[in-house]
């Protein structure tokens, strides 16, 4: 699992590092709006989301090892 959650936080830099790019020639208010209302947001779920998998990861390992006791 925990593969899989540091391929969504590579995922979360990559969009980051392009947005930056993008914001190199897209300056106005709704490039603004744009990141407020998605990006933001966006960030913060991928965050918790990478949070939850880390520790449902951390259940399932603890489950493996008492079923194989």
């Amino acid at each position: 699992m925990s593969n899989q959650s540091g391929r969504l936080q590579h995922a979360l830099k990559t969009l980051r590092e392009r947005w930056e790019l993008t914001r190199e020639t897209w300056d106005d208010q709704v490039a603004r709006e744009f990141e407020i209302t998605h990006l933001q947001p966006l960030e913060h779920m991928v965050k918790h989301t990478m949070i939850g998998m880390d520790k449902f990861s951390e259940v399932l390992a603890k489950l493996r090892r008492q079923c194989e006791e």
